[in-house]
């Protein structure tokens, strides 16, 4: 059992900042009633810190390269649980969201390093089965996220979905710093600062500008600077990376079908599966009038059935071509997001469950093998890149799915008075992350379909295409 105690350090420290992906969905309504804020301010909550891990990840990447993945993960589980504590003890919705992006900051510092430790801890079969227990675990800690986050803020109160992390935190730093090797520092590697730059303003300004844009309209001076912004940082992101000796990024990675197909299947998965989630909360509880804990519990059919899928089907979801369980995989949460669209004016919560029901076999398919295709694609001293750039997409989908999902609500419901609006909003939204779902999923079964590896299972440092 020893040699499974890094395993378990990684999947404490991955499960805990993934939840806190979702976990304040729950408590939306009670954070708005004690602290304000409006829809925006809502969302600013939820990407405050999904952006800062998109945004981050692959900066962490690069210094995890550079200084060590141990140094790096420590580091990152110590800022993640003082910002924890932050978020618990926050007055203001402002307070809320500045400690959220700290929280971020320290999950991307985790979440980049946890693959390079697992890569490096072990080979061969153990590899196999370590990828297979980290995707399951990442599969289900969001829909886990929103039943957690449901049962502390109805039992106790919305702050006690932040300090849970301090006890978990401390016991995940204890068992991290003595399971791990000493981490190796690679003097010789320079850091990209301009890419670093470039890169999370892009990201910043396009989430900034989707959430001002369909809250003031596209024609507000905020928005459009917002967007332009992320246009002119998004060019120079590709310029610094294709022309810097040490990029943070190199644009060749790219260049491998395998490995552009399992950063665009990351983004179309979070991003369909799980981007309408704190739309459904509001619905089921401003709407249906249902407390903090039976909402979450409303949504656990979609985090039930990833886990169960994951891991009763993971030894033979390894075995299979990528190209059916990436790309066919996303097509499956793309069809169930589809059919959260049986919503309407008279529905009960019950008219989730279908819908909640495919995605969260879609994500059990989809989630264990990602990580492992991902990494056995790229040469090992990219080990670190290659897992920031993975769980940046995850992370970029959530934080432009919640961004663009909530403007498409806003615009489809409008003021949102009464059910038929929210139900027609909610649709609208479920229709757009499907399409994104579908649409990832076709992308990626072409890209895999033709060049993939046999088996993703127990991956062996592999070249890049």
């Amino acid at each position: 059992m020893r040699k499974w105690l890094p395993l378990f350090a990684t999947c404490l420290g991955t499960l805990m900042l993934l939840i806190d992906v979702t976990i304040v969905t729950v408590a939306l309504p009670d954070i708005a009633a004690d602290l304000g804020g409006g829809l925006s301010g809502l969302q600013w909550v939820m990407d405050g810190y999904a952006l800062a891990l998109a945004a981050l990840l692959l900066v962490f990447g690069a210094v995890a390269d550079r200084f060590g993945a141990k140094r790096t993960y420590l580091a990152g589980l110590a800022v993640f649980a003082g910002a924890s504590l932050m978020c618990g003890m926050a007055g203001s919705i402002s307070i809320l969201v500045a400690a959220r992006a700290l929280q971020g900051i320290g999950g991307a510092a985790m979440l980049t390093t946890t693959l390079s430790l697992l890569h490096t801890t072990y080979s061969g079969r153990d590899r196999g089965i370590a990828f297979g227990v980290w995707g399951a675990v990442a599969g289900a800690a969001a829909g886990t996220g929103v039943v957690l986050g449901g049962v502390l803020t109805g039992t106790l109160s919305w702050p006690w979905i932040f300090l849970v992390n301090l006890p978990i935190a401390a016991v995940a730093i204890s068992l991290s710093a003595v399971v791990f090797p000493a981490s190796r520092q690679r003097r010789e590697t320079s850091v990209d600062l301009p890419g670093m730059v470039a890169f999370a303003l892009a990201a910043t300004a396009v989430t900034f500008g989707v959430i001002r844009g369909g809250e003031h309209g596209w024609t507000d001076w905020r928005a459009v600077a917002a967007l332009t912004t992320a246009a002119v940082c998004a060019l120079a992101f590709v310029r610094i990376e294709t022309g810097s000796a040490a990029p943070m990024f190199p644009p060749a990675l790219l260049g491998n079908r395998t490995f552009g197909a399992t950063v665009l299947g990351a983004t179309g998965q979070t991003f369909a599966a799980f981007a309408a989630t704190p739309l459904i909360s509001l619905w089921l509880q401003q709407q249906l009038q249902l407390s903090p804990i039976r909402a979450g519990l409303a949504m656990l059919p979609l985090a039930a059935t990833a886990f169960v899928v994951a891991g009763a089907f993971g030894r033979v979801l390894h075995s299979a071509a990528p190209r059916w369980t990436i790309g066919a995989g996303l097509v499956v949460i793309g069809t169930g997001a589809l059919l959260t669209t049986l919503i309407d004016s008279g529905s009960t919560w019950t008219a989730l469950i279908p819908g909640f029901v495919v995605i969260g076999v879609g994500v059990g398919v989809n989630a264990p093998v990602l990580a492992a295709v991902g990494m056995a694609a790229v040469p090992p001293h990219q080990a670190g890149t290659a897992s920031g750039a993975i769980n940046t997409a995850r992370q970029l989908g959530m934080a432009l799915g919640v961004a663009v999902l909530g403007t498409v609500f806003r615009s489809a419901a409008g003021d949102a008075v009464t059910a038929a609006d929210v139900a027609r909003g909610l649709d609208t939204a479920g229709v757009v992350a499907g399409s994104v779902g579908i649409g990832a999923g076709i992308v990626s079964f072409a890209l895999l379909s033709r060049r993939t590896p046999a088996r993703a299972a127990a991956p062996e440092p592999a070249v890049a295409a």
